[in-house]
């Protein structure tokens, strides 16, 4: 299949990935690639030429359009990045169209395609994307929620088409069937407040163990007002890592502490944390409770250290090889693929059946032999 995959333009698709929705972009893309499909992923221009990439943050032709009159930058150049990709999309190829983007003008010129295109869900509804989803018309275009809670908070907006839990290349998170002897605990993500790190420098110390926390810190103030106070010899920021040395840091962990503020989506660091075969001590919030089962992790009252704290304890006497199993059972970047591709050729058959005729991308996909659909798919 031709595909083409719409990413948000925050940051850039690259590594060290900035989050989840960074690192999920660019591992579908690579996975869709590896699968033999043709796809081009619409990012800003420092993002990896690797995966397909077709920049569309041009500072040219901005600065032909003139932002004088624009109170706001940044969105005004997100707004015309779409614009003007939306525009162009109208003369191009693709089989499907893939929006990953979290921004409402993609959906809402959903209809203006003619190929049918599949969004993504992975934040809860805010009023810029929600405003978008209601005005989505195109009748072949399909809802994706990467959690049940994620599709039950936009069930008042619209209706997700499937659930498509994310998926982690399992073989870049290697298992650790013990943890490093210096013995510690780790937190790792985006340094912001709604990731709650505080709450883990806290629980930490009433555990006993020291904490390693590795991440890009993106809210300065929170970080020189809330964390940069509490460092020390027991709570050290190793920097923001790439994925060899992230694997190294977490897999050493005896256990991880996940203390999101908000209704977590999904959460990538804890599939990753039980591939290594750490077990996960988290605040019970958003879809934590869908990865997690009592095998390899330990839910806690949001927002108390304490009851963290006594989590954390717990978590550090379960099975590191049950919390690989987990991974393996559920997170695996094969089974989220096949669940995309699977869904891309509904979407493709239903655009078919409107019109009439066969996409060339699709009738060479069909005719080749199609067992990859079911492979583990991504290698280092």
């Amino acid at each position: 299949m031709k595909i083409g995959i719409i990413s948000h333009l925050k940051h850039p698709i690259a590594e060290p990935f900035a989050g989840g929705l960074e690192m999920h972009t660019h591992l579908l893309a690579r996975a869709l690639r590896e699968r033999g499909h043709a796809v081009t992923v619409f990012a800003s221009s420092r993002s990896d030429s690797r995966i397909g990439l077709e920049a569309i943050c041009s500072e040219t032709a901005l600065c032909e359009v003139g932002t004088a009159e624009a109170t706001d930058i940044a969105f005004f150049k997100e707004h015309h990045a779409y614009l003007s990709l939306m525009n162009g999309l109208r003369h191009r190829d693709f089989d499907v169209i893939h929006n990953n983007s979290l921004h409402y003008l993609p959906v809402t010129l959903a209809d203006s395609l003619p190929m049918p295109m599949v969004t993504t869900f992975h934040t809860p509804p805010f009023c810029w994307l929600e405003s978008g989803v209601r005005l989505c018309s195109a009748e072949d275009h399909a809802f994706v929620a990467v959690s049940k809670s994620v599709a039950a908070l936009w069930e008042h907006v619209a209706k997700a088409d499937e659930v498509i839990l994310n998926g982690i290349n399992l073989q870049k998170f290697a298992f650790h069937p013990v943890p490093d002897e210096a013995g510690y605990l780790v937190w790792y993500g985006r340094i912001v407040p709604e990731k709650g790190l505080h709450f883990a420098i806290e629980a930490a110390r009433l555990i006993g163990l020291p904490l390693r926390i590795a991440g890009p810190i993106l809210d300065e103030e929170y970080y020189r007002t809330r964390i940069a106070p509490q460092l020390g010899a027991d709570a050290v920021h190793v920097g923001h890592l790439a994925h060899s040395e992230l694997a190294r840091l977490v897999g050493g962990a005896r256990a991880f502490l996940c203390t999101p503020m908000w209704d977590e989506p999904y959460g990538l660091v804890i599939a990753e944390a039980l591939a290594c075969g750490v077990p996960v001590a988290a605040f019970e919030r958003g879809a934590i409770p869908e990865i997690l089962d009592a095998a390899c992790g330990v839910l806690a009252t949001p927002d108390d250290v304490a009851s963290l704290a006594a989590a954390g304890l717990a978590a550090l006497s379960l099975d590191r090889r049950a919390c690989r199993q987990r991974a393996e059972r559920i997170c695996d970047v094969g089974q989220m693929v096949a669940g995309y591709e699977a869904l891309y050729r509904r979407q493709i058959a239903q655009r078919r059946q409107g019109q009439g005729g066969m996409p060339l991308g699709v009738a060479a996909f069909e005719s080749a032999d199609a067992t990859t659909s079911g492979s583990a798919g991504l290698h280092a």
